[in-house]
């Protein structure tokens, strides 16, 4: 699964595509419409991929998440976040044992499997580990 181009807005419902860098901001493209708007750079963007969950032991990219949910749900559809708390905190619990319960809040989970379930319906989750990339060996000279 890729987050490298996928982008939280604040103020913005939904998800976006990173289309294009412009030189005031960037374009992008809405996973709920697909309608592209354009982003200053003052406005609050955060990019999925930087996204992490605290856990009791340390923090788990949000990538990860999303996969475990995914190998959960065989790549289909999570639960509705509009659930009831507590069906939201055990559902969470099986997907993410160790969340810290301290620090994830209700509302973090709801915008996960909101997240989650927007990009499962684009065909954009996966439970496949993404490759690694290989680096070129250096030499010295």
């Amino acid at each position: 699964m890729n987050l490298e181009k996928i982008l939280a807005i604040s103020g913005k419902p939904g998800l976006y595509a990173l289309k294009i860098q412009t030189r005031t901001g960037f374009v992008a493209e809405s996973l709920l419409d697909g309608k592209k708007i354009t982003v200053g750079l003052r406005s609050n963007v955060s990019l999925l991929s930087e996204i992490s969950m605290y856990t009791n032991t340390e923090e788990k990219p949000l990538a990860e998440v999303m996969r475990n949910i995914a190998v959960k749900e065989n790549e289909g559809a999570a639960i509705s976040h509009k659930e009831d708390n507590d069906k939201l905190t055990a559902y969470f619990k099986e997907v993410l044992p160790d969340y810290d319960e301290d620090r994830v809040y209700v509302s973090d989970i709801k915008k996960v499997l909101n997240w989650y379930n927007l990009l499962q319906a684009k065909g954009l989750v996966s439970k496949e580990a993404p490759a690694k990339t290989k680096e070129a060996p250096v030499t010295e000279e």
